[in-house]
């Protein structure tokens, strides 16, 4: 008997509809990082919105809902003034087990290349704009946290955090993903490294993991990942394979060998995927990625 190993679901671009045009039609727009929740009454999106560096760099995260997963009305924003911040990178939302809401808001510190994540927490997605962020992952002066990646089991908070070592300013975009677990989603624990760059491949640089997806005893994940520096923000997309322990945690991830996905336009990046597995066994899939003008544009797929 012939046992097929599960994939994750993965973009193919040309079924794709935009969700999110950039905010304007220059390189260095974007609107994408997304990270989407499936609730009773439809998908919600946060995502953020970014213009140049020059121009504001990340400027808002927003929260959206579409009960069709693709037509979106905004439920609230959040700027990088509440957070004291020079810029907002890809938020996280989750759901506690007594429902209540949360955004996990990755902020730059002003002057530095140092990230930390902070939390906003609410009855209601509309309730997240105004609610009072604490920092939960402060990274500190040798590493910077961003973009995590969550998900919540029977027995607690897993999370996937973009890790950044800050020894050397013009070398601060390498990085790694790190690996944490937590009772609570708020107070967590660093467990080692769950995937590196692989010197000589495309993704030696630096690799970020932007989904996850448990699969048996295995987990699925697509990961961002850039050989230079010269790559940077214009990621490409790959996927990994790790296995769950007996305790309950998750292990390493190891990178699979395939060609990386990217846009069909230069310099190709599609990144940031987030996946949404549907009742009927479908997934439907958002991802940020270049379009031709070279901004980037927020896309979803509905994929088997």
């Amino acid at each position: 008997m012939t046992i097929v190993s599960p994939a994750l679901p993965l973009p193919q671009w040309t079924d794709a509809a935009v969700v999110v045009p950039p905010p304007s039609s220059e390189a260095g727009a974007w609107s994408g990082a997304p990270s989407a929740l499936l609730a009773d009454d439809g998908i919600y999106l946060a995502y953020r919105l970014r213009l140049p560096v020059d121009q504001g760099r990340g400027y808002a995260n927003v929260i959206a809902h579409a009960a069709d997963g693709v037509t979106f009305r905004t439920v609230a924003t959040v700027t990088k003034e509440q957070f004291g911040a020079e810029s907002l990178e890809r938020p996280a939302l989750a759901r506690t087990p007594d429902g209540r809401w949360r955004m996990y808001v990755s902020a730059a510190t002003p002057g530095t290349k140092h990230w930390r994540v902070d939390l906003l927490e609410a009855g209601t997605p509309a309730e997240l704009a105004t609610a009072v962020p604490r920092t939960v992952l402060p990274g500190d002066e040798q590493v910077g946290v961003k973009d995590p990646v969550l998900l919540a089991t029977d027995d607690g908070w897993h999370l996937w955090a973009s890790c950044h070592p800050l020894e050397s300013w013009n070398h601060a975009d390498r990085m790694t993903t790190e690996y944490a677990t937590s009772p609570d989603g708020v107070h967590w624990t660093w467990r080692g490294t769950a995937l590196r760059g692989r010197p000589g491949q495309w993704d030696a640089r630096g690799v970020r993991v932007s989904a996850v997806l448990p699969v048996g005893g295995e987990l699925l994940a697509a990961y961002d990942g850039r050989a230079s520096a010269e790559e940077n923000w214009e990621e490409r997309t790959g996927t990994a394979r790790g296995r769950r322990a007996a305790d309950g945690t998750f292990g390493p991830l190891t990178a699979e060998r395939e060609a990386p996905l990217g846009s069909p336009y230069p310099p190709h990046g599609l990144r940031y995927l987030s996946i949404v597995a549907l009742p009927d066994g479908r997934h439907r899939i958002y991802y940020e990625a270049t379009r031709a003008d070279g901004a980037h544009e927020l896309r979803t797929e509905l994929v088997n």
